[in-house]
C-alpha cells in the first residue's frame, strides 16, 4: 500500500511538472514557429541568412543557422531548437555541424533571463554577454576545425523532430506542428522523470562531490562552491537564484561571485541540457566534454589573470558600481513618495 501511494505521488509530481514546464515552453515556442513560417512564406530567410552568414561561416555553418542561434539567445534553448525543427527540412547538416551549432547554443542562450541574474548578483551585463557570446564563437570555431582536421562526424544527420517544409499546405504544416509539440511534450516528461530519478538515487550528489576538487583548483572560493556545483549540474536558474542571495548578503566576495558566474555561464545544466542536445543529434565530444574542458580552461585563465588585480580595477572592469545602484534605488523611492503624497 505504501509503495503504491509512493509511486502514485511520484508520477503525480512528474505529470504536474511536465504540464507546467510544457505550458511555459509552448507559450514561447508557438509564436516562434509562426514567425519562422511567415519569414519562410515571405521569402525573407535568405536575407536573414546573408546578414548572419559571416559569423556562422566562421564556424563552418550555413547562414540560416544564425536564425536558430539568435532564437536561442533571445528566447531560450527550446526556442532555438524549434526554429531548427522548422528549418531542418530545407537544409542538411553533418553531425559535426549540428554538434558545433548545439554546443554554441549551450554556451550562449536565454540571455534576457540569465544575464539579468548576473546583473542582480552585481556583475555588468555587457561583460557576461561578451564572455558568453564570443567564447561560444571561439569554441564553435575550435570544434569546427578539429572535426574537419580529423575527418570525423562528417556524415549527414537528420533529426527525428524535423518538420518537412517543402510543398506542404497550411493544414499539413499545422498537423506537423501539433505532432512536433506532442513529441516535445513526451520528451519533457521523460527528461523530468530521469532528473527526478537521479535526485532520488543520489547520483546528482555523487556528481557534485566529484566536481568539488576541480573547482577548488580553479581558485573559486569555498563560499560559492556548493552554488557553483548546483549551477553546473542543474542550471543557472537554480544556482543563480541562490548566488544572488549570497552576493547581496555579503556572504561571498564579489570576485568569487564573478568567477562562479563565468564558469556557470560557459557550462551549466550539464545533465538536462546535455541529454536534450544528445537526443537532437549532438555528439558528446562537443556538447559535453569539449564544453566542460573549455569552460574550465577559460575560467582558469580569467581567474589567474585577474586574481591580483586591485579591488578598484576589478570593480571598474567587471562589477556594477554599488553607489550608483543605491542612488538609483533611492531616486525611485523618492519619486514614488512624491507621487503618492496627497495634495492639500
Amino acid at each position: 500500500m505504501f509503495n503504491s501511494q509512493l509511486i502514485h505521488s511520484f508520477f503525480k509530481r512528474i505529470i504536474t511538472e511536465t504540464g507546467k514546464t510544457s505550458w511555459i515552453l509552448f507559450k514561447i515556442m508557438i509564436p516562434i514557429s509562426i514567425v519562422v513560417k511567415i519569414i519562410q512564406e515571405l521569402g525573407w530567410l535568405p536575407y536573414i541568412g546573408k546578414a548572419l552568414a559571416p559569423i556562422m561561416n566562421i564556424v563552418g555553418l550555413p547562414g540560416e543557422t544564425g536564425l536558430i542561434w539568435a532564437s536561442a539567445m533571445v528566447v531560450n534553448i527550446y526556442g532555438g531548437l524549434l526554429t531548427y525543427f522548422s528549418l531542418s527540412g530545407s537544409m542538411t547538416l553533418s553531425t559535426a555541424q549540428i554538434t558545433v551549432l548545439l554546443t554554441m547554443i549551450l554556451v550562449a542562450h536565454t540571455f534576457p533571463i540569465e544575464l539579468q541574474i548576473a546583473r542582480k548578483a552585481g556583475i555588468k551585463i555587457i561583460v557576461m554577454f561578451i564572455i558568453r557570446f564570443f567564447f561560444a564563437i571561439l569554441l564553435g570555431f575550435i570544434l569546427f576545425k578539429t572535426y574537419a582536421l580529423m575527418g570525423v562526424l562528417q556524415e549527414p544527420t537528420t533529426s527525428t523532430f524535423a518538420i518537412t517544409q517543402q510543398n506542404i499546405t497550411l493544414t499539413d504544416w499545422l498537423l506537423n506542428e501539433v505532432k512536433n509539440y506532442a513529441t516535445i511534450l513526451l520528451f519533457v516528461f521523460a527528461l523530468i522523470t530521469i532528473l527526478e530519478i537521479l535526485k532520488i538515487t543520489g547520483i546528482i550528489t555523487i556528481i557534485n562531490k566529484l566536481l568539488y576538487p576541480i573547482l577548488k583548483i580553479l581558485g573559486i572560493g569555498k563560499e560559492v562552491l556548493p552554488i557553483t556545483v548546483i549551477g553546473l549540474t542543474l542550471g543557472i536558474s537554480y544556482g543563480g537564484a541562490i548566488i544572488i542571495r549570497e552576493a547581496n548578503a555579503g556572504k561571498a566576495s564579489k570576485r568569487d561571485v564573478f568567477y562562479a558566474l563565468v564558469l556557470m555561464g560557459l557550462c551549466h545544466s550539464m545533465i538536462e541540457d546535455t541529454m536534450l542536445m544528445f537526443a537532437i543529434g549532438g555528439d558528446l565530444s562537443g556538447i559535453l566534454f569539449a564544453r566542460i574542458l573549455f569552460a574550465l580552461l577559460i575560467s582558469f585563465i580569467i581567474v589567474k589573470t585577474t586574481k591580483n588585480w586591485s579591488d578598484a580595477k576589478f570593480q571598474r572592469w567587471f562589477l556594477l558600481n554599488p553607489s550608483k545602484k543605491k542612488s538609483l534605488t533611492t531616486q525611485k523611492k523618492n519619486k514614488k513618495q512624491l507621487t503618492i503624497k496627497p495634495l492639500k
